[in-house]
Parts: structure tokens; C-alpha cells; sequence
């Protein structure tokens, strides 16, 4: 039997033009169309999946489990823990979580051929050390083992090991375990090529990327207006837009 196949995309308010663009270029590429839904806060919390508590401070969206002497907790989207809520709402089969602020130029068929059945999950490995600082719209640069791994997720939601991810372990551990995919042992953490979820900013400029992220900041931010593949990303949201 086919498995089957979902993508699910972070959906945070103050980057809808993100989200637009990041669901529309799936759209557009994709021969088959496949579901592409979108992860989003609120209606996490009506429905009782979503139970961490959380506070905001001058506009930010604080993560009360995650604080430390030497970070407030601070969330840099709404989709920052939500993310792992995916095989919940997957229910079966093969499901692909991506940050909102990404552009695809590739048929993500194509990834989905890539899915090894012995792997409860399949990243992009990146060692991502950013200097401590802002991003984005005024967020803060935090630093963690694995940053980045977990923007480009292939759950593959029927493994075992994925049994051990529940609703009581997603809303009580800190935000840092869970983007080290705490649950798993590490060979069942499965790899990805850097085209896959390819680093603006910092993967090697001589990759052709499958997955463009934009994970400083989106071309409509102040200070990115012209990084690599901002014209493409423009160019997609015009679409979307006519």
C-alpha cells in the first residue's frame, strides 16, 4: 500500500506574505498535488493538543518551559514547539513539516522518494552556529544543539520510536529537547541533502537548492531586501498575489 503523504507548513501571523509564498511555490512545483496544510497556533490550543504554557513581553511570544538564566524564553514564531505536533495531525504515513519562511523550486515528490522506512525522522544535518544577535523582525539569534535541523522535518509517522513522542512529553520538556528530537536514538535520525532546506546566508552559494530558507529573515524584512534569491522569492509572491 502507498503511504500517505501530507506537507505542513508553520504559520505564524506576522509572516502571512511568508506563508503565501512558502504554500504557493509547493503548489506550483508539485505534478501531484498533495495536501499542504498549515500549522497554526490557536487552533492547537482549542483542541487541547497545545498545552505549554506561554506569556508575551513587549510583543514576543515567551515559552515559559523554555527559560534559562541566560535566555527569557523567547519564541522567534508561534510554530516554534507546535512543529512537533505534526505526526498528531498526520495520523499515518510520510509527512513533511516546513518553517513558513521558505521558498521550493523543486517537486517535493522528489524528497518523498528519499524517505527511508528505517528512519523515524530525515533532516538536513546543518552544524549552524549563528553569532548570538537579532533576526528577523527584532527576534532573537539563539544558539542550540541541532539549530536548524528541525526547519525541514520528513516524519515518517508510523515509526516506532515516534510512539515516544506524546502530547505529555511535546508540552513539558523544553523547547531545546525537542529540536534535538530528544525521543530518538541518533541513527534514527536520517539525512538529507543541503539542497533540502539550503541556508541563506550560510550553506555553500554553489548549491542549487531544492529549499530556500530564508531563516535570518524574508526579502520583505528590513536588512534582506537583497540576500541570495530574494528576487525569486518576490517573483512568488507576486504570483500568489495575481
Amino acid at each position: 500500500m502507498t503511504p500517505k503523504l501530507s506537507i505542513w507548513v508553520g504559520f505564524d501571523p506576522r509572516e502571512a506574505d511568508a506563508f503565501a509564498v512558502a504554500r504557493h511555490s509547493i503548489n506550483r512545483h508539485c505534478i501531484a498535488p498533495l495536501p499542504v496544510r498549515g500549522v497554526r497556533l490557536a487552533p492547537l490550543r482549542d483542541a487541547g493538543l497545545y498545552t505549554r504554557p506561554t506569556v508575551r513581553n513587549g510583543g514576543r511570544l515567551i515559552d515559559v518551559l523554555s527559560r534559562r538564566d541566560d535566555y527569557d524564553g523567547a519564541m522567534a514564531t508561534e510554530f516554534a514547539c507546535s512543529r512537533f505536533l505534526v505526526p498528531k495531525l498526520a495520523k499515518s504515513g510520510w509527512a513533511l513539516f516546513m518553517d513558513c519562511d521558505v521558498l521550493v523550486r523543486k517537486d517535493l515528490l522528489a524528497l518523498f522518494n528519499l524517505a527511508d522506512p528505517s528512519k523515524a525522522v530525515m533532516v538536513v544535518k546543518h552544524n549552524h552556529q549563528p553569532a548570538e544577535g537579532v533576526k528577523m523582525d527584532g527576534q532573537a539569534q539563539t544558539r542550540y544543539a541541532r539549530k536548524n535541523w528541525s526547519s525541514v522535518i520528513l516524519w515518517n509517522v508510523d515509526h516506532p520510536a515516534n510512539q515516544a513522542l506524546t502530547l505529555g512529553l511535546v508540552n513539558s520538556v523544553p523547547g531545546r529537547d525537542l529540536h534535538r528530537f530528544c525521543w530518538l536514538d541518533d541513527d534514527l535520525i536520517g539525512e538529507l541533502d543541503f539542497r533540502w532546506n539550503f541556508l541563506v546566508g550560510h550553506s555553500d552559494p554553489a548549491i542549487d537548492p531544492a529549499i530556500v530558507h530564508f531563516t535570518d529573515g524574508i526579502p520583505t524584512m528590513a536588512g534582506y531586501e537583497d540576500c541570495a534569491y530574494a528576487d525569486e522569492w518576490r517573483a512568488e509572491l507576486e504570483r500568489w498575489a495575481s
